[in-house]
């Protein structure tokens, strides 16, 4: 960002995630090792970009009122309230 004159401003990644069910390379396992790597890296920063970034993760609950497949499964907890997959913050 610093290369076109972006050094000033505030880095949020607003929407992020992997689904755990309903489409290709979609598991509970996969959404488990993308949403943990990308937790481990925000909290971290970036060589430029030190400390914890703000970051929104898609989704805290799967959405069974969604349409069938993988518009249901971004959650990071069943709608009971369970995990889909363990995770740490």
């Amino acid at each position: 960002m610093a290369k076109h004159g972006g050094s000033g401003v505030s880095l949020v990644v607003s929407e992020t995630g992997w689904p755990s069910a309903g489409g290709m390379s979609a598991s509970p396992a996969n959404a488990r090792i993308y949403n943990q790597n990308l937790i481990n890296h925000v909290g971290r920063g970036t060589p430029r970009h030190p400390g914890a970034i703000e970051t929104y993760v898609f989704s805290m609950f799967n959405e069974n009122q969604k349409d069938a497949g993988v518009e249901q499964n971004w959650g990071l907890f069943y709608p009971n309230m369970q995990h889909v997959y363990p995770i740490s913050f």
